[in-house]
């Protein structure tokens, strides 16, 4: 099949995925998008409390992806630790509107990311399984496209309901319980899970025997997401940089649309790009453009001035995400491919919360130019490391 294969021709599966993906980034960013204003405003909390509670959550995530990826590996299913995943990530929307306390909301926030860790690894486990080979930069790129509108739709109908509701938070922490259960329900009946090979034997995916599978070439990848998340901090703080800017609270998630809109425009070009491109040169090409945001977002707070480096913010995750998943499928055994996804995700996790817990810190102390600042250099190393890796090459 060819790699110019249109998007119509991408499996069925892929698609519900991707619109799963979609409707519970709507309810999440419904929340996501107004969180760090309801943390710093009604609740009280300082920007060190935002990048910790943003940090520890999304670490957590991304830890638990390594065993629900094992555990999909060994059971050769992956679809009902999906289903479960999400279905957690969707009850525990109500945690966020009943809140009274910062600690609270980083409960619902650590339970909310332990299901999308649970659901994860599984499901872009299954994007691999399902698409052909030699369009599975593509799948990866539309199934991130369709979660990043779901992305730009949440602030959108945060937007519009916290004008028509005059500012009540919690009010929109309820509404978006209704697209998390609309997504479980498309899963559980709109994805057709590939089936297990017969005579295909149940082994431990953890087993020593098992991980020395893991070449090099994958735990180069793994570094390199790592770093990627170092140099790239909760994107809370591009919420915050907007409320400095001047912008009312109700249209501060105009910041976090115009970052989706970009992302997911350009999420699925570079996935097809991906498929005839090399990886190392499409990786750089993202770090430039992360090192441009954050120079952008350092230099002013001026609303025009936010909203360019939150575009460019937008463009350089449309170009690296799906790139970095593929580059996992590319390099891991089919059998171990949950596991993969798992590793890579535990490694990238814990570099994010040190990422967001220093950025937090930084924003305290000395404010946010010189917390883009840090992050624009830790992407020039990370982008000098990449090309020293890829002279050697």
């Amino acid at each position: 099949m060819s790699t110019n294969t249109p998007p119509k021709h991408i499996p069925v599966s892929i698609w519900a995925l991707g619109l799963v993906s979609m409707l519970m980034d709507i309810s999440s960013e419904m929340i996501h998008s107004l969180l760090p204003l309801f943390l710093v405003g009604p609740l009280g909390a300082s920007a060190l409390t935002v990048g910790l509670i943003e940090g520890v959550a999304e670490s957590t995530a991304l830890t638990v992806k390594v065993f629900s990826g094992t555990l999909s590996d060994y059971l050769g299913k992956r679809k009902a630790l999906a289903v479960f995943g999400y279905t957690l990530g969707a009850l525990t929307k109500p945690l966020f509107a009943i809140a009274p306390t910062a600690a609270i909301v980083l409960t619902a926030r650590v339970l909310d990311r332990v299901g999308k860790g649970v659901r994860g690894a599984p499901r872009d486990a299954m994007v691999a399984d399902i698409a052909p080979a030699e369009m599975r930069g593509a799948a990866f790129g539309l199934r991130q496209s369709l979660d990043t509108v779901g992305a730009l739709l949440g602030p959108l109908l945060a937007v519009g309901l916290m004008l028509l509701w005059a500012n009540d938070f919690r009010a929109v922490f309820w509404v978006a319980v209704v697209p998390g259960l609309l997504a479980v329900f498309l899963l559980q009946f709109g994805v057709r899970e590939p089936e297990r090979h017969i005579g295909e034997k149940r082994t431990n995916p953890i087993r020593r025997e098992n991980l020395k599978r893991l070449s090099g070439p994958y735990w180069w990848v793994v570094g390199i997401g790592a770093v990627f998340a170092l140099a790239r901090f909760s994107e809370a703080f591009l919420v915050l940089r907007a409320r400095q800017a001047g912008i009312p609270v109700a249209y501060v998630p105009l910041v976090m649309v115009a970052m989706n809109l970009v992302y997911s425009g350009a999420a699925y070009p570079f996935g097809r790009l991906s498929d005839r491109m090399n990886h190392s040169t499409l990786l750089s090409l993202g770090l430039m453009v992360l090192i441009t945001a954050d120079l952008v977002l350092a230099a002013g707070d001026h609303w025009l001035t936010v909203s360019v480096g939150v575009s460019l913010w937008g463009l350089h995750m449309g170009i690296t995400q799906g790139l970095l998943a593929t580059m996992v499928a590319d390099t891991a055994p089919v059998d171990l491919r949950g596991t993969a996804y798992g590793f890579f995700n535990l490694v990238s996790g814990i570099a994010m919360l040190m990422a967001s817990a220093a950025a937090g810190m930084l924003w305290d102390r000395f404010g946010a130019a010189f917390t883009f600042y840090v992050g624009a250099a830790f992407a020039v190393l990370a982008l000098m490391g990449l090309l020293l890796n890829t002279w050697r090459r």
